[in-house]
């Protein structure tokens, strides 16, 4: 099933994660935007810098620290996402405890974990 997916702080960097997980939701058939601090491009995936409207996102995959992350805090509540994955060293506890408020599912995990077992 497509889960159109948001990585929020990717990267065209072929040595990020961000980079890595956003071949393998292209790779595993998801629709995926990517949004990052550089323009750039991953395989067929435009990194923009804008925080563009995004309708039926199913998934934000978080590759941004916590400080970082309050740039964007507004944004990603606003898109109502069904989820929001906190990757490692993303973990954050004011977005996440805002996410239950707004009815969004907060997950701590890795996004490349769960495409490899098969749990995204």
């Amino acid at each position: 099933m497509n889960k159109k997916t948001l990585v929020l702080g990717a990267s065209a960097n072929p040595n990020r994660y961000s980079y890595l997980a956003i071949q393998k939701l292209r790779g595993a058939g998801h629709d995926v935007i990517g949004i990052g601090k550089e323009k750039g491009f991953v395989a067929d995936i435009e990194i923009r810098t804008d925080k563009v409207p995004i309708e039926d996102l199913d998934t934000i995959t978080l590759y941004l620290n916590p400080f970082h992350q309050k740039n964007y805090m507004d944004y990603i509540l606003s898109l109502q996402p069904k989820r929001i994955i906190f990757n490692p060293g993303t973990e954050n506890d004011e977005l996440y405890q805002r996410a239950l408020e707004h009815n969004i599912l907060p997950v701590e995990a890795c996004t490349l974990v769960m495409l490899g077992t098969g749990q995204y």
